[in-house]
């Protein structure tokens, strides 16, 4: 499939809280924490037009039946849980909203990525600290989405799009680690 890396649409966070409203009402107390991870939350920053959400439960044990259209994905990645929620009314090219906005469903236009991680490592998480780390560091968010760009437009598949990506952010991840003093460790989870 076909990568495409979109400017940075200020419509993304609002898709992100109505998933994130709509997951913590139907499963109220389930999560104890939910936030917009990935390229989308982030201002700026050109991405997939998917929301990636991250969330916490107090143990990771058997995983949570989600419903509301999400599968769960066997990524094969330890200690979490993946699902996908392919895109909903009103999307466009690649699950974008078209431009009549989030659709009849608001937030569904748009896929949504859902890790699902215990509470007990949410603070390391190296999706949140990349978030944060792009966020404080414009110039590593402009490096990180010129990169984005040149593999979208090389048409690289997915895993190779992923695959392209992994030294920037293996970086950028080591450099959010030591501000923060932690142990660095691997973003490839295998």
């Amino acid at each position: 499939m076909v990568i495409y890396v979109d400017e940075y649409d200020p419509a993304w966070p609002a898709h992100a809280q109505a998933a994130i409203a709509e997951l913590q009402a139907a499963h109220p107390g389930l999560f104890t924490a939910v936030e917009h991870v990935g390229s989308t939350a982030i201002p700026g920053l050109p991405a997939k037009p998917v929301i990636d959400l991250m969330a916490a439960v107090a143990v990771l044990g058997a995983a949570p039946e989600i419903g509301l259209g999400y599968a769960l994905v066997d990524t094969g990645m330890p200690q979490r849980y993946f699902y996908r929620r392919e895109a909903g009314p009103g999307a466009g090219r690649d699950g974008g909203a078209s431009a009549s906005g989030a659709g009849a469903s608001g937030g569904r236009a748009l896929p949504v990525h859902l890790h699902v991680v215990s509470l007990a490592s949410w603070e390391t998480r190296n999706e949140r600290l990349l978030r944060n780390f792009l966020g404080r560091h414009p110039a590593a968010r402009d490096e990180y989405g010129r990169l984005k760009q040149r593999l979208a437009a090389a048409g690289h598949d997915g895993d190779s799009y992923t695959r392209g990506k992994t030294g920037l952010i293996q970086r950028f991840v080591d450099a959010a680690r030591d501000e923060l003093g932690l142990a660095r460790v691997s973003v490839w989870e295998e």
